[in-house]
């Protein structure tokens, strides 16, 4: 049996599995706002950081927050040094004195303005470089107030591009389970924890969300039937379908990258094994058989592998094997305990779990060299999830007695705290890149 720990997948089916009571499971048909924003605390800084200056954008009491927004978003990577533009009166139409801002220190100015027309807003934005005295951006956005926090987000994606040749992660969004004194909530948000929406309660556990390929849905398991099921659900309109309720454990749901079908883990034959199933609950295939248990299961991104976790060695290790073939071959050799492998979007870096000194911890294996980095310091840093562009990690962990999400960056110099105002949050996962 692969030993996992009090908030490992083995633990959590067994403890849920055995809890009594019914269960209230309320399906919410549209998000609902949700009662706890998330606070963001940010320590460290990038190896390159790019100095720019934000300077508030003009024509309406919306220009502040949409600067603010987006100076937030770029601090938060930790690869931008913000340069102090207060007071600039900056619109589109005006003469950028490239000097005066090479003497305040900023390679990189973005300013804007807003008009409105009935209840839609026109968001224009300028990004230039006062080194090369050069235009580098320049688009304009509709949308509602409500849609104001979102347009900012997708203009520091713009400028992030723009200067990293990375795409930017700003507008993606995230999605955890809260653990309230009320029962569970399944919640999407930004990805700055902000605007968090309800998708789900219930009285019993919810664990393993999971994002389709195009966002659109949500895979996860649910224990009101006091059984662990899977279901699939759809965010725009509520809409679920359980796609696997076998006899025994139905567990760790996995998109394939064309949102064709998923890898779920199942003790219909009496031990956890991998299989495939479609996304509307057809067509059940058995990967291979081991005598031990096969867990956890990940698509590599060519959809033509998968990483798993499995004691086949006689302690939990990370796997990967292809599909059609029963060879499986070992990755994870440092250490005695690793769990949870998450494959970076490129598909050369490898995400997990790894007890260190009786701490739970997050490791990075670049999967060319073997090479392993630890990101984290624990003590219990779970459920670890890439940004869309590589670039970030998100993870679930205990600060102060408290389960929070966190953030770090890649190469461990950059770490974030969202902290929720109440309940434990956990089970996060990073959601895809929509356009």
């Amino acid at each position: 049996m692969i030993a996992l720990n009090a908030s490992g997948l083995a633990a959590r089916l067994w403890r849920h599995t055995v809890a009594g009571g019914l269960s209230i499971c309320m399906v919410m048909l549209g998000a609902q706002a949700a009662h706890a924003q998330l606070r963001v605390d940010i320590s460290g800084v990038g190896a390159t950081q790019y100095p720019i200056a934000i300077a508030d954008f003009e024509g309406s009491s919306g220009g502040t927050s949409i600067g603010e927004v987006i100076r937030a978003d770029l601090t938060r990577s930790g690869q931008f040094r913000l340069i102090n533009a207060t007071g600039a009166r900056l619109n589109l139409q005006s003469t950028v004195s490239y000097g005066d801002w090479q003497a305040r220190g900023a390679d990189y100015l973005a300013f804007g303005s807003i008009t409105q027309s009935g209840d839609q807003y026109i968001v224009s934005y300028k990004l230039v470089d006062s080194i090369r005295k050069s235009e580098l951006d320049a688009v304009s956005f509709n949308g509602t107030e409500a849609e104001m926090r979102r347009v900012a987000h997708q203009i520091a994606d713009r400028i992030y591009e723009k200067i990293t040749g990375i795409r930017g992660v700003f507008s993606t969004r995230i999605a955890y389970v809260l653990h309230t004194s009320n029962g569970y909530e399944l919640q999407i948000a930004d990805a700055d924890g902000q605007n968090p929406q309800v998708m789900l309660r219930s009285k019993h556990s919810i664990i393993s969300p999971a994002w389709s390929p195009d966002g659109s849905k949500l895979a996860y398991v649910s224990f009101e039937s006091n059984k662990p099921v899977i279901y699939v659900q759809t965010l725009r309109t509520g809409q679920r379908i359980p796609i696997a309720n076998y006899k025994g454990n139905n567990s760790s749901p996995a998109w394939s990258p064309d949102g064709s079908k998923l890898a779920v883990v199942l003790s219909r034959d009496g031990i956890s094994q991998i299989y495939t199933i479609n996304s509307d609950g057809s067509d059940l295939r058995r990967v291979m058989r081991s005598p031990l248990i096969d867990t956890e299961p990940r698509f590599t991104p060519d959809g033509k592998s998968l990483v798993f976790t499995s004691d086949r060695g006689g302690n939990p290790q990370i796997y990967k094997v292809a599909l059609g073939s029963s060879n499986a071959q070992r990755l994870t050799f440092s250490g005695s305990y690793n769990i949870s492998p998450r494959p970076s979007p490129d598909g050369n870096q490898l995400v997990y779990v790894t007890r260190r000194n009786s701490a739970f911890r997050i490791a990075i294996m670049d999967l060319n060299s073997g090479t392993e980095q630890l990101l984290t310091s624990g003590p219990d840093d779970q459920s670890p999830s890439f940004a869309p562009n590589g670039m970030q990690v998100l993870y679930s962990s205990v600060q102060g007695g408290r389960s929070v999400l966190a953030v770090t960056s890649t190469d461990g110099r950059v770490k974030q705290t969202l902290s929720a105002l109440s309940g434990q949050v956990r089970e996060p996962t990073w959601g895809p890149f929509t356009n």
